[in-house]
Parts: structure tokens; sequence; C-alpha cells
């Protein structure tokens, strides 16, 4: 009787850990209405950082906590479909569409999944693009931004408003960025926009003023622009690290701020903003803890903004999500090993103080027969004991390269170690603030960085992309036309798609179709996914309003 009365107890509290457990897990699976549901999504991604990045910048301001501590609630898995460490493109990918891909893949699927825990892609499904979060909260209604410190088709920004097999084909890229309608787009990149840099020729400026928009170039622009669509152009490629950045280009907390002054303030119902923090991963492949410490207090500052704004709107989600760890970077290195555990702060952090800026901004200072290398290292990096082999390493470097050259120099001194100069593995923080507090915890895929967005916007991204990216050939097909691509432009193709007496062209890269003289707006961009040498039917993807334009 006891025994029984016993096993019965035993099969209940069993059930009530099981039952509590379940309740306690976020279902990122579930699209629906919840209370977890907000109006507004804040995205912030700092490229390329791990556990000892955030630790390094905070000891650099005397142990004082970030602003991002507040809101730390786990760990994110970082590696993409086939491959332990992730490069930028698919780890961004994921959180952007909820799907690992391949190295160098802008939201598309990856050709192969392979890596535990991942469903394999289905055949035909290949390269297939996949909508992002921004995208879906763009046909939902609602305003969408960008705010990066990198040019603005590099790989995090890129893959959440564009789609291409290739993160480098920057004119592809940055050509479907222009014609996806956001509503803001901060960040460097005028260069790439120019019609006589671009291999296509056309001028991405002037297609961007033709669509209603403000193009701003420096701080003061920002400031004072009182639009609503509003691109922000500060350098012609990448900005300058925060050290080094001068009063003309805005800082990224002043982006930040000001991305959402426009998207919370216009007439749509809720907004979506992605703001990176993007040369803490530069300046960790550079080995140059003075880059990192810059550009992660800035982008804190940036997490601060946000913060501030959510909780007293109390209708938004702030996330803070690197896309992976860089450098391998340790706080002790091995000069240390037997000495480690008695070591003040002062060694590692003083010599760090007496940075003013960071290796790139070094070789900005350099004259043109470098002379000056013990003066400027003195001045602005801190170092007064040059060797004459370093001093001979600055002197022969790229000057481009400089970064790569010095940052080890400080590191030594401050005894900050480095394994690699390339990415690294390991999971890397999980930051979110809900109003409510219903949050993610644990140890999660960074595709659930993207379920739980879409939970929180109550968006079925699945939808999205069987509205956005239909495969062209087998949905015209069925209609009975015929396809083919103009390729006499290589840099502008456009598929012709014909039935009876009507034709219907879709330029690549851009949302809309052409019906005689008649131009018409489509909600998405035309993906073509092949090269321009090989053109393959098969891989152009386009709407269901661009299908339904043959009858």
């Amino acid at each position: 009787m006891f025994k029984s009365k016993r096993k019965k107890c035993i099969t209940f509290l069993l059930l009530l850990a099981m039952t509590l457990n379940f309740l306690m897990v976020p279902n990122f699976n579930k699209v629906s209405a919840s209370p977890s549901k907000v109006k507004n999504v804040i995205l912030l991604v700092p490229d390329g950082t791990g556990i000892t990045h955030t630790t390094l910048a905070r000891w650099y301001k005397g142990g004082e906590p970030l602003a991002m501590d507040e809101i730390a609630c786990g760990l994110i898995r970082t590696y993409s479909s086939d491959a332990v460490i992730a490069d930028s493109a698919p780890a961004a990918t994921a959180m952007a569409t909820g799907y690992k891909s391949h190295t160098g893949f802008i939201s598309v699927l990856p050709d192969v999944a392979n890596m535990p825990l991942l469903n394999p892609i289905k055949k035909g499904e290949e390269r297939r693009p996949v909508a992002s979060i921004l995208e879906g909260a763009k046909l939902n209604g609602m305003a969408t931004g960008i705010v990066a410190t990198c040019e603005l088709p590099h790989a995090t920004p890129a893959s959440f408003a564009s789609h291409y097999p290739n993160r480098k084909a920057y004119d592809t890229l940055s050509e479907q960025m222009v014609y996806n309608d956001l509503d803001i787009l901060f960040a460097g990149g005028h260069d790439v926009l120019i019609a006589e840099k671009r291999a296509d020729k056309e001028d991405m400026l002037k297609i961007l003023q033709s669509k209603g928009y403000d193009i701003v170039k420096d701080a003061e622009e920002l400031k004072n622009t009182q639009a609503k669509k509003v691109w922000g152009l500060f350098a012609p490629m990448a900005l300058d690290y925060e050290f080094d950045r001068s009063y003309e280009q805005p800082s990224l907390s002043d982006m930040t701020q000001k991305a959402i002054d426009i998207l919370s303030n216009g007439k749509k119902d809720g907004f979506f903003l992605m703001v990176e923090g993007s040369k803490i991963d530069w300046a960790s492949h550079a080995n140059d803890p003075i880059g990192v410490i810059s550009d992660a207090l800035a982008f804190d500052n940036a997490v601060s903004v946000a913060l501030n704004f959510a909780k007293k709107d109390k209708d938004t989600v702030v996330i803070v999500a690197p896309d992976h760890s860089n450098g391998g970077m340790t706080i002790g290195d091995s000069t240390l090993d037997k000495t480690y555990d008695n070591q003040p702060l002062s060694t590692i952090v003083a010599p760090l103080k007496r940075a003013k800026l960071t290796g790139e901004g070094i070789g900005k200072k350099l004259n043109a027969d470098r002379s000056n290398i013990k003066e400027i290292m003195s001045a602005y990096y801190g170092i007064d004991d040059l060797t004459a082999k370093e001093e001979q390493a600055i002197k022969t470097c790229d000057i481009n390269k400089v970064i790569d050259t010095v940052g080890p120099m400080i590191s030594k001194r401050a005894h900050i170690g480095w394994t690699t100069k390339g990415h690294s593995g390991e999971e890397v923080g999980l930051y979110v603030y809900h109003p409510k507090g219903i949050r993610p915890t644990g140890v999660i895929q960074n595709t659930d960085v993207n379920k739980y967005m879409c939970e929180v916007l109550d968006i079925n991204l699945q939808h999205v992309t069987d509205t956005l990216f239909l495969q062209a050939e087998k949905n015209f097909k069925e209609k009975e036309a015929t396809l083919s691509v103009d390729s006499s432009d290589k840099e502008n193709l456009v598929l012709i798609v014909t039935k009876d007496d009507k034709t219907v062209k879709f330029p690549q890269n851009k949302n809309i179709a052409i019906v005689g003289d008649e131009t018409i707006e489509l909600p998405g961009v035309t993906v073509y996914t092949g090269t321009k040498e090989n053109i393959e039917i098969a891989k152009w993807y386009l709407s269901d309003k661009a299908v339904n334009l043959i009858k």
C-alpha cells in the first residue's frame, strides 16, 4: 500500500516537474497572437563579439556595468549549415531568416545542411531566397530600418534586405536594398551606389531620390532632416572607429536615436530596426584591442539608447545578439602562465588607456615616408618603447593594414592573448528586454533569435517567403507561359515571360514589372541566384503578385 502511494507520489512529482519545465521554455515554433506580442523590435548585433570582448570593455570603463548587462539571459550557438565556425553571412542569415546557411550566402538556403540538429535541404530548394524578418515586418505594414558602421551591402546589413549566394556581390546586394523600400538606412558605402563605380552603371542615388528619400551625408544633415524616408551615407565605404571618428560622422548611438525617432513617429503599424556595431569584428580580425574597446563601448551606447526608448514605450522588445565571436581573445596571455593570479587590473588596462586612436587611426596619422612612426605610436597609441623590429614592421606594412601590424604590439604590452585572426566557434551572449519579461533563456540557436522575433511580432515568415519568392519557372509553366532571359547586358539581366499576346519583363534585383509602357510595383524584389555567365531559368524567384500578372 505504502509502495503504491509512494509510486503515485513520485509519478505526480515527475509530471509536475515536466509541466513546469514546459511552461518555462519559450515556444518559438508557434506563430500566433499571444501575451508576448509587441509593436516594435530593435535587434542590435555587435559583430564578432564574444564574452571576452564585453569583459574587456567593462574593465576599460573601470568595471562599471555595460548597458546590455542588465538584460543578459543566455547563450547563442553560432555554427552554420556545414561548418562549426560561421562566416558573417550565414551567421546574419540565421538571425534574419531563421535558416542556417553556407559561407558567403546572403539570405538564401544552403546547398547542404549537414551539421547536427539540422534538417536536410529539400531537392530543388537549394539557394532559394528566404524572407527576412525585416521583409516580413514590411509586408505586415511596419516601418523598417537598418543602421550599421560598415558599408551598406556588407554581410550583416545585406542579410536583412537582400538575397544572393555571394556576399561579395555588392552591386547586386545594394541594388536589392535600394529597391526593398526600407524607411531608413544609415551606414557607410556612398561609393557603392555611384553609377561610375558600379558594373551595371546604374545611379542608385538618383533612384533613391526618385523614390522620395532624403539623402544625408554628415552628422549635421542627419540631425536636421525632418523626412520620414531617409538614407544616411556617411563615408565612401565603412565609417571610422569611434575613437578615430570626426564630428562630421555621426556616432552609432546618434544614428540609432535618429532611426528610432523617425520609425516610431511615422504612421505605420510599429517598426523593426536592425543596428550593427560592425567593426568590433574588424578590430578582432586585426587583433587590435583598442578597436575592440572603441566600438564595443560605442555599441553599448547604442544599446542604452534602445533600452531607454523601450522602457518608456512599454511596447518594444530589444535584443542584443552577436553573430559569432572572433579572434579567440583572452584577458591574460602565456607570459603570465605562472603569475596570472596576482596581476592588478592596471597590468591589463593601463597600456590600453594610453591609446587615443585605434590601429586604423594610427595608419592615417603616419606621413608619406613614415618617418614619424615613433612619435605617432607614442602620442596616439601609448607605446614609448617601440623596438627596432616593430618600427620596421610598421614602416614596411601595407598602409591599409597598419592596424593588423600594431594591434598585436599593444596586445603584447597589455597581456591580451589572441589565438586566431579569424572567427571562433564558441557560444556568444544573448541579451533580451521584453516589457513583460517574456524572453528566451539558456542556450539557444541563432535561428531561435529569428523565431523569437517572429513570435513577438506575430509574423509567419514561411508565409512571407511563399509570398515573395516563388520559383518563376515552375509557376509560369503551370500557366503555360514561356520564359526567357534578356542577357544582352549581363549586368542588368531581365526575365521575360510571355503568354499569348502579353509580355511581362522582370528586371533582376528590382521590385518592378514592366508591361508595355506600364511599370507595376511589386511587394518584393526579383531575385536571380545563378551566375550571369551561365543563365539558369530555374534560379529566378519573384512574388505571387508578379506571378499573377500572367493569367
